[in-house]
């Protein structure tokens, strides 16, 4: 795990969260904003964010370059982690299927160069935005609020069900009514 940044856990009533902004470190910047995560967390039942006392856009150190990781829940905070400038992860050994499954999900192109025996995952600012909001923030919710899994498939099975039940299929239905909304202003502009 890497190191982190501790934030004592509010005892007693809670008023909402914060939100912790570091400069993310050289060639590197956080795909989402404060106000997109405040926007985005106003979208889920309030019982999710009950024990969520910080979100933090942290840094990235030396040490955690070496551990790739979009995202982690430590006590009642959740860690966001910078991305490449370029939009582009190279990765110097095979993908996971599950992360080349979960990354095509919301947009994240593969490509494999054999002669150099790299991986690259290209987004797009559009795409990693979705993916931060609508899967690694969700997931690491997904973590806080489960309190039965102890082991860590479990814990990990049920923060990835978690971030597909409120964070892939809800964002997916928005954007399906927004494009049926588009769709019918196009046609009535059209008559």
């Amino acid at each position: 795990m890497p190191n982190e940044d501790w934030h004592e856990p509010v005892e007693g009533d809670r008023d909402g969260y914060r939100i912790i902004e570091k400069d993310p470190g050289e060639g590197l910047f956080h795909p989402v904003s404060a106000r997109e995560i405040i926007h985005r967390l106003e979208q889920l039942p309030a019982w999710i964010l009950e024990d969520l006392d910080v979100i933090q856009l942290s840094d990235v150190t030396k040490k955690k370059k070496r551990f790739p990781c979009y995202g982690l829940q430590w006590g009642t905070a959740v860690y966001l982690y910078p991305v490449e400038w370029d939009l582009v992860e190279v990765y110097a050994s095979p993908p996971h299927p599950k992360l080349v499954n979960e990354t095509q999900m919301y947009g994240g192109v593969w490509e494999h160069d054999a002669s150099q025996k790299v991986w690259f995952l290209h987004w797009s600012e559009k795409t990693i935005r979705d993916f931060y909001l609508n899967n690694v923030l969700i997931h690491e919710l997904g973590h806080l609020v489960d309190q039965r899994n102890t082991s860590y498939d479990d814990r990990e099975r049920f923060a990835d069900w978690f971030a597909i039940e409120y964070g892939y299929l809800p964002s997916r239905s928005q954007k399906s009514i927004r494009k049926r909304k588009s769709n019918t202003q196009k046609r009535h502009h059209l008559k």
